[in-house]
């Protein structure tokens, strides 16, 4: 059995980084015990993770479910955009504080939303944080209380990295704003500005990447901030023409691309609450914005890299965009393993 230092709770591991890092850390031999409203037990055990009912935004419950767990991971946020304002503090401090009380290690993914276009087009690890939008400023205040916290009781691991994708990432911009989930691609939406960059992470890699740290996160300072270079789209269109390639690889089809209606989120942002927080985003896609950083890669030797097209089609694979392959109807294995490469 799995003693402390191997036991890690995830928050939100039903959700896409919290699952794909509990799926990842099991895989590793790590017992995880993951927290879920709803569950019809007490405690369940399924698909190797320890399943216990219980509410992130319960204090109690999130200190009885890390007991005996030297990692947590907080990755739970609330559905698409809705309340922030009023659930993600208090969610995170119930997290602070359990890692306290255990003298756990507390892992956050993070984002770029905590900066402002003060700090781009290339956003340092501790670049100063002045965030321009509600979310942004969420987010900084997030990392401040980490850092406040973090010390002797507490040690905080951030990876920071850019738009998430990868078969499980539901609620993503890739997959809620370039293709349909379930449906053939026909038509890829490209949100960037014409010829502006950005900044793509394919989600197995943040999450091999983060239980790769954790395995050596006694030897890491108090408080550390990491950036995961991931998949730098220079021109705005490799994302789109990438998801073109593998399509008509894979169908004989090849999808359009065409510019991503932001005209229809500002008719319907008066109305709907989720479009106008996506519309407040708009600027990270009106210039380029870079994350940059080597202090991942030198702690690790190296940075979990999986090329584009592999990880592309895995990401529309997950999200039922492509019919199944040959290997998946004959039940053969794949000649081309879709896992992070370790160069």
């Amino acid at each position: 059995m799995q003693g402390k230092d191997r036991t890690a709770l995830v928050l939100g591991a039903s959700g896409g980084i919290g699952g794909e890092v509990a799926r990842r850390l099991r895989d590793a031999g790590w017992r995880v015990v993951a927290l879920r409203r709803g569950l019809p037990a007490a405690h369940e055990v399924r698909d190797g993770l320890h399943w216990q009912r219980g509410d992130a935004l319960n204090a109690a419950d999130v200190r009885a479910a890390a007991r005996g767990c030297g990692v947590i991971v907080h990755a739970v946020n609330p559905p698409g955009y809705r309340d922030w304002d009023r659930v993600v503090l208090p969610m995170l401090d119930h997290s602070i504080a359990a890692a306290q009380a255990e003298g756990a290690t507390l892992v956050l993914p993070g984002t770029v939303y905590n900066y402002g276009p003060d700090a781009f087009p290339l956003l340092a690890e501790d670049a100063a944080q002045r965030p321009v939008t509600r979310k942004g400023a969420i987010r900084a205040e997030m990392e401040a209380r980490l850092r406040a916290a973090s010390g002797a009781a507490l040690r905080v691991i951030i990876v920071r990295a850019g738009d998430f994708f990868g078969p499980q990432a539901r609620n993503s911009w890739f997959s809620q704003g370039m293709v349909k989930p379930g449906q053939a691609v026909k038509t890829i939406a490209n949100p960037p500005a014409a010829g502006v960059g950005h900044q793509w992470s394919y989600l197995p890699d943040v999450a091999q990447a983060m239980v790769e740290l954790l395995g050596v996160r006694h030897t890491l300072p108090a408080f550390n901030n990491l950036h995961m270079t991931g998949h730098w789209d220079a021109t705005g269109r490799e994302m789109a023409e990438a998801i073109q390639r593998v399509v008509a690889r894979r169908t004989g089809r090849t999808p359009r691309i065409a510019g991503f209606p932001w005209w229809l989120l500002t008719l319907a942002s008066p109305f709907v609450k989720t479009f106008r927080d996506m519309r407040e985003m708009r600027y990270l896609w009106q210039r380029p914005v870079r994350l940059a950083g080597t202090r991942l890669a030198t702690v690790l030797g190296r940075e979990p890299h999986t090329p584009l097209d592999e990880a592309v089609e895995a990401a529309l694979q997950g999200l039922g965009c492509l019919p199944a392959a040959v290997h998946e109807v004959a039940g053969a294995r794949p000649s081309t393993p879709l896992h992070p490469s370790r160069p």
